[in-house]
């Protein structure tokens, strides 16, 4: 393919805005979309916007397609006042008229040239692979040359040999490493059959028992058992007066090992729903002493002397619990590993988590079905987060969040620190009606437009954000996912706790714990700087490069063409380093902690910031409030059976039905998928380790550790170990399993004569650690993950240290405050809630 001699092939960059109307992360990405409709009419309209185009509004997108295709034809008919070198080099009053692509040296520096001649791509495959090296090395090149601008070329060039040499090797070593990794737990996995111990139907009554005698049972194994039958929630309540008694009993003969014969006991009970209804499977593991036959004797305790249908099935273990929880400890340890120190994308490494955790459990005897695994997978959350993604998606074409942020910034009076206890408040009061995961949907597009006008680093703000989203979300009984599942159980509300006792308990104490949190969060920004340390000229030119780079690496070099294309994208990453570099030198760091202006910056702003579509806002509008509405009734109105994910899917195919999109893709590229495949990978993991034992050990240790103190004073220990616990738990878990698993614990606690202790401050501390727990790690809580991800769709990714710097101590100031709010109440004025 050759390039036509008529037109100079050139990438255009958004003119540089003065003051605080510095060019947005939109406008450099029209900027990108019109040199890409540009470089793609030169090549033949190659699909160049793939991976791009979320960023960019679709009506936008349009008028810069249309710019990008007037400007090829400016090119034809001038072709003498402007060219691709001119524009790489910064000048203006110099001419090329050949446009094919050579290599030539200025000071040092790569550029790429244009030169006379005819020769054709195919004719040229040494030219190309030298350009194809060029296009891998330049963002290395910028690297070193912009940290050793005053040193020798020589040297300059040996520094980026070896540091281009060990850094390939140190990512060929991790590449190995893990693929090793891989193919290692990939063996494991296929090395094991899937159990296939089908499920036993059976019948017992008060009169008629049920015995089976296992003898291919080896030594040094556990025996799981599922029951599947009319049971209570995964509740053991001993006063219930209608159970099932499983007895499973193995007796040890005497031989060189034991001089006596031993049998060991174990007596299961499972009390039965009242109406017979729902069908209900629990599990459980029994330690055994040797491969000697086991007897299991089924038996039902019925108040009218019926048959209770119930089926069964078991499984051999052959690594003890302790091992269980070891290999659990050391699987979800390389996960946090993987993250903390970015070794790869944090949805891989709980892929990788995942993987292991099932190889795991297939050495260990119990594989998992694909179709469990599936199971396993919260679709609810996932629709959720699906149907949120799709509604905001459409929101942000109307201009609506450039408008917000316009109004925040002027009810702040460009304040900095009135503007984000704002928005921190309102996002606190937000999270205790809705779902925290949509309020940081909502809240984080805002956030960042805001940022961009007022020239602040919106990953700070955004940590604050979702630090007191998490903390309003514990204040009413439906702004949390632990908080929904402890309402929801049959067996608390029994015990008092409904909607209205829990929420009036928990709104006051996060009250106290809000009231708090604002002056500390103040405390730890004390030292930070929330301005960008350079002019909004130079932060706008290091997001352009970084969106430049990111743009030229999800070009996959499938032809001639794209990869001459990806190499024009990188070259230009390395002429606007050079740029930023004589801008640096030049730069004195002044910057205004308060805009004096900012009654002139709003006219200007109101001016650029406008609603651009009223009718699809209007749409948008309606139906979120519907939707929040839904929200809202599905809390209350049990007649409702809609969950949280069906009612965000209608509301999304509502809004894609009004808004009439005629471009589909362009709102499927705004979904984070990333994130929805985080999620997914993320509940395989954590259903793993509830199968390795893992949050088992953490809820018998628990109790234990309350036994062991002594009465007098074991209330208040059962509160603090229960919060702390809690709140450490769910920092390095999913809260969800975490509160699924502890409730029945705490019931069974609270119902043991020896320990005699109210269910109702356990519950408390439960759900005052679990809520606060997840601020204190990247992954503890979904708001979290999903606040990272649109920032990182926006270019301004947090990483799991960033967050924890600020998350971290906030947990560990929250949780004490709620502690103490805990033990006044119930400890020191003796409240019997």
């Amino acid at each position: 393919m050759y390039l036509e001699n008529k037109s100079d092939l050139d990438l255009k960059s958004p003119a540089a805005a003065p003051g605080l109307q510095g060019r947005s992360s939109l406008r450099t990405a029209e900027a990108v979309a019109g040199g890409y409709g540009e470089v793609a009419g030169n090549f033949g309209g190659l699909r160049l916007l793939e991976g791009f185009s979320g960023r960019i509004e679709s009506q936008k997108l349009q008028q810069a397609s249309a710019r990008s295709a007037g400007s090829c034809v400016m090119h034809a008919e001038d072709r003498q006042s402007f060219s691709m070198v001119n524009f790489l080099k910064g000048n203006t009053n110099h001419t090329e008229r050949s446009p094919l692509i050579r290599f030539s040296q200025d000071d040092s520096i790569t550029y790429m040239t244009l030169y006379e001649g005819e020769e054709t791509w195919d004719n040229n495959s040494l030219e190309l692979d030298r350009r194809c090296r060029l296009g891998s090395e330049v963002t290395s090149l910028s690297l070193s040359r912009s940290s050793s601008t005053d040193k020798d070329p020589l040297d300059v060039h040996l520094n980026f040999k070896l540091s281009n040499s060990m850094r390939s090797c140190i990512s060929i070593f991790k590449i190995a490493c893990i693929f090793t990794f891989v193919v290692l737990m990939s063996l494991f996995f296929s090395m094991y059959p899937d159990r296939d111990n089908p499920w036993r139907m059976l019948a017992v009554s008060p009169t008629e028992s049920f015995s089976l005698n296992l003898t291919d049972f080896r030594d040094n194994a556990l025996l799981k058992l599922q029951v599947g039958g009319p049971f209570v929630s995964g509740m053991v309540d001993l006063t219930n007066e209608e159970y099932i008694l499983i007895q499973v009993e193995q007796t040890e003969e005497a031989g060189p090992r034991r001089r006596r014969v031993q049998t060991v006991i174990y007596n299961w009970t499972i009390p039965l729903h009242s109406e017979r209804s729902d069908q209900v499977i629990t599990t459980k593991t029994f330690e055994m002493l040797s491969s000697d036959p086991i007897i299991i004797t089924v038996q039902a305790f019925v108040q009218d002397n019926s048959m209770v249908p119930l089926s069964m099935t078991h499984q051999s273990l052959y690594v003890t619990r302790e091992r269980q929880v070891v290999i659990a400890a050391v699987i979800l340890g390389g996960v946090y590993v993987l993250i903390i120190f970015e070794i790869v994308h944090r949805t891989l490494a709980a892929m990788l988590g995942s993987l292991a955790a099932l190889a795991a459990l297939a050495m260990i005897g119990d594989r998992p079905s694909l179709s469990t695994v599936v199971e396993w997978i919260d679709y609810e959350t996932l629709a959720l987060l699906f149907g949120m993604m799709i509604l905001v998606a459409i929101f942000s074409e109307t201009g609506f969040f450039d408008y917000c942020a316009v109004k925040a910034y002027q009810l702040s009076r460009g304040k900095v620190w009135p503007m984000i206890i704002i928005l921190c408040l309102i996002a606190a009061i937000l999270s205790a009606f809705l779902d925290n995961v949509t309020t940081m949907m909502l809240f984080t597009p805002v956030t960042i437009r805001l940022c961009e006008v007022l020239n602040l680093d919106p990953r700070h703000v955004l940590i604050a954000e979702v630090i007191f989203t998490n903390i309003g979300g514990a204040a009413t009984a439906v702004g949390d996912p632990p908080n929904v599942i402890i309402v929801s159980n049959q067996d608390l509300r029994k015990s008092g706790i409904d909607f209205a006792s829990f929420t009036g308990y928990m709104f006051l104490g996060i009250c106290l714990v809000l009231l708090t949190s604002f002056p500390f969060l103040r405390l730890l920004y004390w030292n930070k700087k929330l301005y960008n340390k350079e002019s909004s000229e130079i932060v706008e030119l290091r997001h352009e490069i970084r969106v430049w780079r990111q743009t030229a690496q999800r070009i996959s070099p499938a032809s001639r063409e794209e990869t001459a294309v990806k190499c024009l994208l990188m070259q230009k990453v390395l002429n606007l380093e050079s740029v930023l570099r004589k801008q640096l030198k030049t730069f004195q760091r002044q910057i205004s902690q308060e805009d004096k202006n900012w009654e002139n910056n709003i006219q200007e702003l109101h001016k650029k910031n406008r609603i651009t579509d009223r009718v699809l806002l209007v749409k948008c509008i309606s139906v979120l409030g519907v939707v929040i509405f839904m929200f809202f009734l599905n809390s209350f109105v049990p007649s409702i059976h809609l969950e949280l994910g069906w009612i965000a899917i209608f509301g999304a195919l509502w809004l894609l039905v009004l808004a009439d999109i005629q471009d589909f893709e362009i709102i499927l590229h705004r979904v984070e998928w990333a994130t929805l495949l985080f999620f997914a990978a993320l509940f395989v993991l954590m259903e793993a380790l509830a199968q390795l034992q893992l949050i088992d050990y953490i809820g018998v240790q628990t109790a234990l550790l309350i036994k062991a103190v002594p009465e007098e004073q074991r209330l208040a220990m059962a509160i603090i170990l229960v919060m702390w616990v809690s709140a450490l738990a769910s920092s390095l878990i999913d809260n969800i399993p975490f509160t699924a698993t502890m409730i029945p614990v705490l019931i069974n606690l609270s119902q043991d004569a020896d320990v005699n202790l109210p269910i109702k401050p356990l519950i408390f501390a439960l759900a005052m650690g679990a809520c606060l727990g997840g601020n204190g790690t990247l992954i503890g809580a979904s708001a979290n993950v999903v606040c990272a991800g649109i920032a990182e769709q926006h270019g301004y990714g947090f990483s799991f240290m960033e967050f924890f710097r600020l998350g971290f101590p906030m947990m560990l100031m929250t949780c004490t405050i709620g502690m103490c709010y805990l033990l006044a109440t119930i400890i020191g004025l003796g409240w019997t809630l």
